[in-house]
Parts: structure tokens; sequence; C-alpha cells
């Protein structure tokens, strides 16, 4: 059995869906489920005796250092997670410097991937994302069927938004407001859903509100709340998976994501060129569907759609590799490896 002790609070994503036990491997039909989960600390008389101990980035922000484990034993992994930015939990205390072995972030250089989509190829094998990819070239594609030409045909809305936080640290709010101004010239606009638009689209409702971006909408905004290496949420999904192209908004670089020509961002292009750019693909139906030659090639999916993606049966099988386990690393410089730039 490998043991593993969450020190942070075990109510808090993702955290919460490791289940407790066995419970979370065996629920998903894991490769390996003998990992054990628990956040009882004095489950055994010695905490050393745990495989790892999992710490839960965002609340390591305010941990004090008597908070910290004040012992280790050599086989242990001290594991940081999580799934939010840096740039809303930045790390900014020299005492984590060499304290982890193991990272479980969204970043493409983490030990484990806690990730929010998977890219195959046409031969359904796990491609991405990765630091380096080898994506087609988009002249190189397969061109767009009629019939699927036809399928875009339904659309008659420029852009769509789903979106919660209102007071984003990119300032995204900015950016679609001074968007929406842009696009007034083309009479178009984009529709904002959720609490910080006029258009509703409740939790429980969310998979009839995507249907609405395959059916109605051009283009859907992929606008991320902070700028981060490699912080690209579900919202990239929506369009993928739903015949839209995507407006990314974020700090990442898309390469990893994304073959070029099949996305446009927002950052680079600046509302004004991004509104001109919106219009003319509406006017041109043919360039408009230029965009979806990938999909023939690749498909993009959720990490939890296949076992053999899964975040969770992956950490399980890290403990169950020999050679990984008595492999001894760490993070000199925490700070540098996880902060953004001048963040602190």
């Amino acid at each position: 059995m490998k043991y593993i002790l969450q020190w942070s609070s075990p109510n808090n994503i993702p955290f919460i869906y490791m289940g407790l036990g066995q419970s979370g491997f065996i629920k998903r039909n894991c490769a390996f489920t003998n990992c054990f989960v628990t956040s009882n600390r004095a489950y055994f008389d010695d905490y050393r005796k745990f495989d790892v101990i999992a710490f839960h980035g965002p609340e390591l922000v305010r941990i004090k250092k008597h908070e910290l484990p004040k012992q280790r034993s050599l086989h242990q992994k001290f594991v940081f997670g999580s799934m939010e930015s840096p740039d809303y939990y930045p790390i900014c205390s020299s005492e984590l410097d060499n304290f982890f072995n193991w990272t479980w972030t969204y970043k493409a250089a983490s030990d484990a991937r806690w990730g929010y989509m998977v890219v195959r190829d046409s031969n359904n094998k796990v491609i991405g994302p990765n630091i380096e990819m080898h994506w087609m070239k988009k002249e190189e594609m397969a061109p767009v069927s009629k019939e699927f030409k036809e399928k875009l045909k339904t659309k008659t809305k420029a852009a769509a938004w789903f979106v919660s936080n209102c007071h984003a640290r990119s300032g995204r709010e900015r950016y679609v407001k001074d968007l929406n101004e842009k696009l007034k010239k083309y009479k178009l606009s984009v529709d904002v859903y959720g609490g910080c638009g006029t258009l509703k689209c409740p939790t429980e409702k969310q998979d009839e509100c995507i249907k609405l971006i395959y059916r109605d909408y051009y283009f859907y905004l992929s606008f991320e709340n902070s700028f981060a290496e490699d912080y690209v949420t579900e919202k990239l999904l929506y369009p993928l998976q739903n015949n839209a192209i995507p407006i990314v908004y974020g700090g990442a670089n898309y390469t990893r994501f994304m073959p070029d020509g099949i996305y446009l961002n927002a950052r680079q292009l600046g509302p004004e060129k991004l509104a001109e750019k919106m219009n003319d693909l509406i006017l041109n139906p043919d360039q408009y569907a230029d965009y979806f030659r990938w999909k023939t090639h690749y498909s993009y999916h959720d990490r939890q759609e296949s076992i053999e993606t899964d975040d969770y049966c992956r950490f399980c099988s890290m403990l169950n590799d020999e050679e990984l386990v008595k492999k001894v690393t760490t993070y000199p410089n925490f700070r540098e490896w996880w902060n953004l730039p001048n963040r602190c």
C-alpha cells in the first residue's frame, strides 16, 4: 500500500476529488488502486511513515514555518499541488526552497499533471499538451468537408463568453468592453453570460448553454483570469469541442496547446484588429471553415474522460514506479519555478 497524507485541507479542489482511503482509485478503475489517502496526521504514530505528504498550493501562501512538518524520512515525497495560477497564489517565502520533491500542477514541466485537457492525434494517441509539440502545418491538413461547412451555417452571432469572476487580475473585463466598442462598427457584439453579463447560464443548465456555442456562435472567448505559463483552463475546450474558433487571452505559449491558424490571440491583435478579423471571417465562410481543418487530425478531451489520462490514476501509478520513487529530486529555488517574474 502507498500512503498519501493530505497535509492541507482535504475539502479544497482538487484534493477533495482524491477520495478517502482507496475509494477514489477504485471508483476510477485505475491501473493501480493500492494508494490510500487520508488527512489524519495521526493515522500512523509517526507521519514520516507516509509515502507522500501532499500540500495544497493556495494554502501555502500564508502558512507559517511552524505549521510545516518538522521532520521527514528519506523515502517520502513532499508534493506541491495546485490547479490555480501563481498570479493569485505566489509563493514568496524562501522556506519552501528545496522543500518539495515533486510538483503536481497544470504546468507542462510538473512531475505529475493536474491538467484541464488532452490532445489526441488521429490514431487516438495522447500527444499533448506538452512543452514541445510537433503539429502538422495548416496547409498540410485535409480540407474541411462540405458536410462540415453545412453545420457551420447555423451560426448567426459573433461571440459568446461565460464568466463569473468579474474582477480578474488579467483585466479581461476591460478588454471585452473595448472589444465590444470596436465591434459596434460591424454591428456585432460579444454576448456575456453569467454574473458579469446580461445573459444567464445557470450551473444546472451549463450543458444547454454550451450547445449554444455549437449552434449559434462563430467565436468563443477563452479568456483566462490571470497570466501564467501554461495556465490554460477548460475555457479552451468549450470552443474546440463545439465548432467555434477560440479567441485566447492568457500568458501561455499557445503552441503547446494548438496548431497555428486555428485560433485568434486577443493579446497579440488588440481589440481593434481583433474586431476587424472577426468580421472578416464571418463575411468569408470558406476562410472561417479553414480554421477547422485540424479536426481531421486532432481531437480535444477532458483529462478525466479516460483512465489513461486521469490525473489521480497517474499519481498512484507514479508511486508504484520504483525507479521514479528511488530517484531523489528537489526544487532548489521553488519560487523561481512557480512564480511569475516580479510577482513577490
